[in-house]
């Protein structure tokens, strides 16, 4: 077998029977249950589901944000509970849609936070850490932004930061909650074609959840759909070659189109 089919073949990420939800001293809120997929090396997987239905929920339990109710999450064949703060971000990484950085910062420092995993008691930044940061500032090619500070930079530009940033951390699973929230169609499509490119060169594992539904079934891998009445895993042509996306959206106005594998409008 050759090393890229064994890398393909190695499961980064196994949900089994997950239930997640809010749970507190007085009540149980179960979101969604029965949740079942494993993700595998050098994938892309878009997250898709309309509004309410649960997708922010289940990336702030996969990321450890929020406790599961029960079931399994492992990484790398370890459950995520058995990992440490430091140790889960040398695992995964996370770009949630709300900015946290300081605006103040340039785009070269807010690239070199995602080494803090890797760095000593006092922070100091290594050779190896320059390296990496050189080598992120290059495959995202954005090289000519490096000394800009964060306000300066468009929407689209910040995305291609924060996306940087979490490849500097090295895992070998990325998460996204919806990375093209803020921007236009041209760069919702630049920054998922992006993330396809990243997912094929570097081999990590990217999930996004995402409301462009016609660009993830082009592009993903594999497709996690959240619906009212459970959640289905698949590639976008097992999915679409039944009537699994019918029924994901009301009827009055939308509609999956099974010739041309697309939403339209009534």
């Amino acid at each position: 077998m050759s090393k890229l089919k064994e890398q393909q073949q190695h499961i980064v990420l196994e949900v089994n029977e997950l239930v997640i939800g809010y749970q507190s001293k007085k009540r149980v809120a179960e979101i969604a249950h029965n949740i079942n997929f494993s993700l595998k090396k050098g994938e892309l997987i878009g997250l898709i589901g309309s509004n309410g239905i649960g997708k922010s929920t289940l990336i702030k339990t996969l990321t450890k944000s929020l406790s599961k109710l029960s079931g399994k999450i492992q990484i790398n064949g370890k459950a995520i509970e058995s990992y440490d703060a430091n140790s889960l971000a040398q695992q995964l990484s996370v770009v949630f849609s709300k900015k946290t950085i300081s605006s103040n910062l340039t785009v070269e420092e807010v690239i070199a936070l995602g080494r803090q995993p890797y760095t000593n008691w006092i922070g100091s930044i290594t050779q190896q850490d320059l390296n990496k940061i050189e080598e992120v500032l290059e495959l995202i090619q954005i090289q000519d932004l490096r000394s800009k500070k964060c306000h300066e930079l468009s929407d689209g530009q910040l995305q291609k930061v924060m996306l940087a940033r979490a490849f500097a951390q090295d895992t070998d699973l990325i998460i996204l909650d919806e990375p093209t929230t803020h921007l236009d169609l041209y760069h919702k499509v630049y920054i998922l074609k992006l993330l396809k490119r990243l997912a094929e060169t570097t081999q990590k594992t990217i999930l996004f959840s995402t409301h462009e539904i016609n660009v993830a079934l082009s592009l993903c891998d594999q497709l996690i759909v959240m619906k009212k009445e459970g959640t289905l895993f698949g590639t976008p042509e097992e999915l679409t070659q039944t009537s699994s996306l019918n029924d994901l959206f009301p009827e009055d106005l939308i509609y999956f189109d099974l010739a041309s594998k697309t939403f339209k409008v009534k």
